[in-house]
C-alpha cells in the first residue's frame, strides 16, 4: 500500500494557499495513524493528510456524516473544520479537524473501569441507532462472523500461542454460529481499539478515527467491551448497554477476539520493523485476548 511522505513544511505550505488564517498556528506532528498522517495545528486543531490509496475516500465519509453524528454523542470525536483541496503540492484532499484531548489507550491506561464501562456504553447507545438509507455500508469491516473466517485464520496462525489455541478457536466457532443482526442497520464506528479511543483521568475521554464508520451489526462495535475496557468491565457494560441479545453478544465477543489478533499481528510486525507495524499495539491486543478468554463472560 504506497504511502505519501509529508513533513511540516508541506503542511505549512498548504496553510499557506488554502488556509492563511491557520497558518500561523503552530504546527507538530503526531505519533501514530495508519491511513492518515497527523498535525497538531495550534492547541484545537489537527490538520489530517492520507497517506494510503483509501484513505481520501474514508475521509470524505467523515466529512460527511461526522458533523451529523457528534452533536448527539456523549463524548468528544473529531469534526470537520475545514477541507484542504488536491492541489499540485499535494494531489489528495486534506482536513482540518478539531483536536480531541486525550492520551491514546495504546499509551494509556483506564484506571476507572465502572466508569469507563458506563462511558463507553453510553456513548454506543447514542451511536447506535437507526442509520438513513444512504448512510455507507461496510466495507473491510462490518460482514458476519462467517464470512470472516480468512482474516480470522490469517492472525490465529500468525500469532496465536499454542497454549491457548484451542480456547480462541471455540470463541471464534461459537461467533460463526450465532444467528445474523435481525434488526435494522445502526451507526456503528467499526473499528474500536486502543489506538482509536483516548483516555484522561484514568477513564475514557474521546474517540477518534471514524474512517471506518458504516451502518450495521453493532456486535462491531460491542466487542469494544473486552478489547478496550480493562478485565471485568465487560459485564456492566453490557448491563448499562442494556439492550444486546445473547447472539449479539456472541458475535462481539468472537470479534472482540478478531480483533485481538489482529493488534497482535501489527505489534509483532513493529517488533520486526516492519511497514506499518506498531509496538505498541501487541501488549493491548494480548490483554485483550486474554480478556476475551478469562473474564467473567455477560449475559444478556
Amino acid at each position: 500500500m504506497p504511502m505519501t511522505e509529508i513533513d511540516e513544511g508541506l503542511v505549512r505550505s498548504l496553510l499557506q494557499e488554502q488556509h492563511p488564517d491557520l497558518a500561523g498556528l503552530a504546527i507538530r506532528e503526531v505519533a501514530g495513524g495508519w491511513g492518515n498522517q497527523m498535525w497538531r495545528l495550534g492547541d484545537e486543531l489537527a490538520v489530517r493528510m492520507p497517506r494510503t490509496e483509501d484513505a481520501p475516500d474514508l475521509l470524505r465519509k467523515e466529512c460527511r456524516w461526522l458533523p451529523v453524528l457528534a452533536p448527539r454523542l456523549p463524548l468528544p470525536v473529531p469534526t470537520p473544520v475545514r477541507i484542504g483541496e488536491p492541489s499540485a503540492r499535494f494531489p489528495k484532499p486534506w482536513t482540518i479537524m478539531t483536536w480531541v484531548r486525550g492520551e491514546p489507550l495504546d499509551y494509556s491506561s483506564i484506571s476507572r473501569g465502572d466508569h469507563a464501562a458506563d462511558t463507553l456504553a453510553g456513548f454506543l447507545t447514542a451511536l447506535h441507532v437507526e442509520a438513513p438509507a444512504e448512510a455507507p455500508i461496510g466495507e473491510d469491516f462490518g460482514d458476519h462472523p462467517k464470512k470472516c473466517t480468512g482474516g480470522f485464520d490469517h492472525f490465529f496462525h500468525a500469532v496465536v500461542p499454542d497454549d491457548i489455541a484451542d480456547d480462541v478457536r471455540a470463541v471464534w466457532d461459537d461467533a460463526v454460529a450465532a444467528p445474523e443482526w435481525q434488526g435494522p442497520p445502526v451507526w456503528v464506528h467499526g473499528d474500536l481499539h486502543p489506538a482509536n479511543v483516548v483516555v484522561s483521568d484514568g477513564t475514557l475521554s474521546g474517540v477518534i478515527d471514524f474512517g471506518a464508520m458504516f451502518a450495521g451489526d453493532p456486535a462491531w462495535d460491542l466487542a469494544a467491551a473486552w478489547v478496550i475496557l480493562p478485565a471485568g468491565a465487560a459485564s456492566r457494560f453490557f448491563d448499562v448497554y442494556a439492550h444486546a441479545d445473547e447472539a449479539t453478544i456472541r458475535r462481539a465477543r468472537g470479534l472482540a477476539a478478531l480483533k485481538s489478533l489482529f493488534l497482535m499481528l501489527m505489534g509483532q510486525n513493529g517488533d520486526r520493523g516492519l511497514p506499518g507495524g506498531k509496538p505498541t499495539w501487541g501488549p493491548a491486543g494480548r490483554a485483550a485476548l486474554d480478556r476475551v478468554l478469562r473474564g467473567p463472560q455477560p449475559h444478556p
